[in-house]
């Protein structure tokens, strides 16, 4: 008896399920929790001399720039880490968090961007609370001897 009732009750359950109401119009659809993925802007300079080099590579969002920075300097220390910190004009304020000879360490970086080149910057500095930091932003000097001209980011 119950395989009736069964096969009796199918076709209803079957015809009422395709009288579903139809979906709404695409437009009707809330589209304001989609979140949206940001892809920064990314950039690398690479400069050398003789058998030193710098490479600088930038990724900007609107509100911070991370990357990283890689010094291999023939014959003595060399470095590579990741920075972070903020453009201000054509001026780029990070923060140096780097590995040498086994070594963590923490310092300030300044570099200034202009067309496809960027010059780091040197002026004195001072520690603070375990970072070493720019003691005046405002005079800092910028090299010209070693240029970091734009590269491709791709190896």
């Amino acid at each position: 008896m119950k395989l009736k009732t069964l096969l009796f009750a199918l076709p209803i359950v079957l015809f009422s399920c395709n009288n579903q109401p139809a979906a709404p119009p695409e437009a009707a659809v809330d589209t304001s929790s989609k979140m949206e993925i940001m892809v920064p802007a990314q950039t690398c300079y690479l400069g050398t001399i003789a058998k030193d080099s710098v490479f600088l590579k930038t990724e900007k969002f609107p509100n911070v720039v991370t990357g990283t920075l890689e010094y291999k300097n023939y014959e003595k220390d060399s470095s590579k880490g990741e920075l972070e910190g903020k453009m201000s004009g054509d001026t780029l304020i990070a923060q140096y968090r780097f590995s040498s000879e086994g070594t963590t360490s923490i310092s300030q970086v300044v570099f200034l961007i202009k067309g496809d080149s960027a010059y780091e910057g040197f002026g004195e500095m001072e520690e603070k609370d375990g970072v070493m930091v720019f003691k005046n932003l405002n005079e800092i000097k910028f090299d010209t001897t070693l240029i970091l001209n734009k590269v491709s980011c791709i190896n």
